[in-house]
């Protein structure tokens, strides 16, 4: 048997791989079979006039989804519910489909009209259009071009004495 100094260093484990390990246990291997509150992944596109929104939730139906804005910010909450006729058949074998609620909220760039906001369900995906307010909008300032006026202006038709060509 060999004797080894002992470093109390090696012992702690550092912050960064205790959130490793924290988010890898939580978010990378599902828990078969529990219900959880998980996210929602969105897909967020911007164009001149509006902001649009797609959602992935399938299985679940247009009622089971809530969509509400408050200032700058959208939240998506719904509810994947358990299929109860499944279970009375036999036993799991592979279950990783989620069930239970999910939420997302998302931080906009700029304000929104809330009130002219729509929200279509088709296939499962749920897309979200959310018109920007007028100030949000981009707009066009024209440049005018001419002469600075710092530039004194030459006099037309020689009527200055400042113009060499004009006398000589």
């Amino acid at each position: 048997m060999s004797i080894s100094r002992w470093d109390p260093l090696s012992d702690i484990v550092s912050l960064r791989e205790a959130m490793n390990n924290l988010l890898e246990e939580s978010f990378v291997r599902p828990q078969g079979g529990a219900t959880n509150t998980a996210g929602l992944a969105i897909d967020l596109r911007e164009t001149p006039e509006a902001f649009i929104v797609s959602a992935s939730v399938p299985g679940v139906p247009p009622e089971d989804v809530d969509i509400t804005v408050l200032g700058d910010t959208l939240r998506i909450r719904g509810e994947r519910r358990e299929e109860s006729t499944e279970e009375a058949t036999g036993r799991w074998i592979v279950r990783e489909r989620r069930v239970g609620s999910f939420e997302r909220t998302i931080a906009l760039p700029t304000s929104i009209k809330a009130d002219e906001a729509t929200a279509d369900f088709k296939d499962g995906v749920l897309t979200i259009s959310l018109p920007k307010a007028d100030e949000a909008k981009p707009r066009s300032i024209p440049v005018r071009g001419g002469i600075s006026a710092s530039r004194p202006t030459p006099a037309i038709g020689g009527e200055s004495g400042d113009d060499p060509a004009a006398g000589s």
